[in-house]
């Protein structure tokens, strides 16, 4: 079957009812077969509304500040440790967008735009912070074998003299996952330059919600029995992957994050589908569906309808991911 004729399939399933997830199989795999691995090289730039509209422009510049980053990475790496939220304090002290502690601030906080003040609590000054401190730590561990990148995200959260120690990342649990962690999250912030590959557990999340069709909907709905197994949009989504061994965060704008976000010419069947007013801020999201081909998606709208079928093609429409177990499981659990 070629993918031209996979795709006709998909579409006339959405027509065709219970024959739906049967034929969205047989779509998912053979286009899967015909895919080109993984993100590209070349210049990164961020994914459409990935980055907060205000603050997009300083990470796309800083981003760029030296050859071990890049926008995406920062992007990352601001993501993970604040949500992009530049009120956050840690219960370590470390606060602002970029998570500085008063120490390290004190040392590497810069005036990133020119008024005189370093503040950390100003994400003008803060980002240009986070991005010269990150090349800072590259420079100090340039001559450490491996990947550059990693070998600076690992001195961020050991230090560099335990890279410099270790000739590379240490074999430190957590300094391991934060490197695989941010470099895994990298991925949703960049905007693709190839096809992505697809969800291997794409056709049972189709399955699970294809079996909630006609289901009333529920404000914060999981799906549990006191709930009379009802859904919202967002608990849906977060339930048909958790079916197939992925567990998503419980809001959509965090679900976003879960993997790479391909073009709207691109999506597949099991895709994330999202929703909003904003289409510059990932973070106002408000609505998410699952993909089924076709120009539909399976979602539970909104209080008074059902879970059902419904298009994709809204003024409303934001963008879509590639959901991935890594990318699930980067997201931090704060946001």
């Amino acid at each position: 079957m070629t993918v031209r004729k996979a795709w006709i399939v998909a579409i006339a399933a959405v027509s065709s009812g219970l024959a739906l997830v049967t034929l969205l199989v047989v779509g998912v795999y053979v286009v899967a077969g015909n895919l080109v691995n993984g993100v590209g090289g070349g210049s990164v730039a961020l994914a459409k509304g990935a980055v907060p509209a205000v603050y997009q422009s300083l990470v796309q510049r800083w981003g760029n500040l030296c050859p071990a980053l890049n926008p995406a990475l920062l992007a990352a790496q601001l993501y993970q440790e604040s949500g992009f939220n530049p009120r956050a304090r840690s219960a370590a002290a470390a606060e602002g967008i970029a998570q500085f502690i008063p120490g390290t601030w004190a040392t590497h906080g810069i005036d990133g735009n020119g008024d005189g003040r370093r503040d950390v609590w100003d994400p003008n000054d803060a980002i240009p912070s986070a991005a010269s401190y990150d090349c800072s730590l590259a420079s100090y561990v340039k001559t450490v074998p491996g990947d550059v990148s990693q070998n600076m995200l690992a001195a961020y959260n050991a230090g560099p003299d335990a890279v410099i120690r270790y000739g590379g990342v240490p074999p430190y649990g957590e300094t391991r996952n934060y490197v695989k962690t941010i470099t895994t999250l990298q991925r949703t912030f960049a905007a693709p330059v190839t096809r992505v590959d697809p969800s291997r557990q794409a056709a049972g999340a189709i399955s699970f919600a294809q079996s909630k069709l006609g289901t009333p909907y529920l404000w914060g709905g999981d799906g549990t029995a006191d709930q009379g197994g009802r859904f919202d949009c967002s608990g849906l989504t977060k339930a048909a992957f958790e079916n197939v061994g992925i567990t998503l965060p419980r809001v959509a704008n965090d679900q976003y994050n879960a993997g790479p976000h391909p073009r709207r010419d691109e999506l597949l069947p099991g895709d994330l589908v999202f929703f909003s007013d904003d289409p510059s801020d990932s973070r106002a999201i408000r609505h998410v569906g699952i993909y089924v081909g076709g120009g539909y998606m399976i979602d539970a709208p909104r209080s008074g309808a059902v879970i059902r079928f419904d298009p994709v093609d809204t003024p409303d429409y934001f963008g879509g991911t590639r959901v991935t177990e890594d990318g699930a499981k980067a997201l931090p659990t704060q946001v």
